[in-house]
């Protein structure tokens, strides 16, 4: 049996958090790394372009040898997920996997909180989905949620200006913005993969007691379970220790903008 590596897939540079605790949980098995930087963002696009634009991109995965791909992306798990699992796979490639970030996440949220009402911070895309609150009325029917899109927290990130005194303004605006909505909120779901790299600003302006969530060691955990689950899939798999870095747009930029969110030097490759 031909062995390959996992495919992670993001719209840009936030999967790469993601990837990061996956490797952290599951070091020995290879990674194929794409980002469609050429086409982001895609939060603000419709459900046929997002759906086209991914499962090209999971395709290409499938080509390099990818038997099982993660969408690294919250907008691509919301919008194009369900669609590709259901109707692309039993023709494209039935014995491979697609899967995404919002379930792992949406599975557990409710056990963390006490007052029975969650916040989600995401970008519009992911809010008008309405994914986040869809999936944990499955799992927990009783948590009320509320939404708040961050629409500044993406382009500080990718512009380097998330630690700075200007990134402040926009932090503390969405979150009065949520809180003031739903004051009894006591957990909070960073539903989008470029958030975490704000997370020290974000805990600055909460008040006490109330949960931060970040979905890279969530999905991490939840990747584990699911190769423990399906044994079927985890020996199609290779561990050769094996991290390569593809992007559809420029190589230097993403290698400079990677070394953000991974907190290291990458060299990527033009797919």
């Amino acid at each position: 049996m031909q062995q390959g590596p996992i495919g992670v897939f993001d719209s840009g540079y936030g999967g790469l958090t993601v990837l990061k605790e996956i490797i952290a949980e599951l070091p020995a098995y290879d990674y194929i790394y794409l980002g469609d930087n050429a086409r982001a963002p895609y939060g603000n696009r419709g459900f046929d372009t997002i759906h086209a634009y991914t499962l090209d991109c999971v395709k290409q995965l499938f080509d390099m040898g990818c038997p099982l791909v993660v969408l690294a992306c919250n907008t691509a798990s919301a919008k194009a997920l369900r669609t590709i699992q259901q109707k692309d796979l039993p023709t494209l490639a039935p014995t491979n996997r697609v899967l995404g970030v919002i379930r792992p996440t949406t599975e557990m949220v409710g056990t963390l909180t006490q007052t029975g009402e969650i916040g989600i911070l995401a970008t519009q895309g992911t809010v008008n989905s309405e994914s986040y609150p869809i999936e944990i009325s499955k799992f927990f029917p009783h948590v009320k949620t509320q939404q708040q899109a961050c629409p500044m927290w993406v382009p500080l990130v990718e512009n380097n200006e998330h630690e700075s005194d200007g990134a402040d303004y926009f932090v503390k605006e969405y979150l009065d913005k949520i809180l003031t909505t739903a004051p009894n909120i006591d957990t909070l779901v960073m539903g989008c993969t470029h958030y975490p790299l704000l997370m020290k600003k974000i805990k600055e302006y909460l008040p006490g007691g109330i949960t931060v969530i970040s979905q890279g060691k969530i999905v991490a955990h939840s990747l584990k379970d699911y190769l423990h689950r399906h044994p079927e899939m985890e020996v199609r798999l290779s561990k050769k220790g094996l991290r390569d870095y593809y992007t559809t747009d420029d190589p230097v930029i993403f290698d400079r903008m990677a070394e953000i969110f991974l907190g290291k030097s990458v060299s990527s490759r033009k797919k």
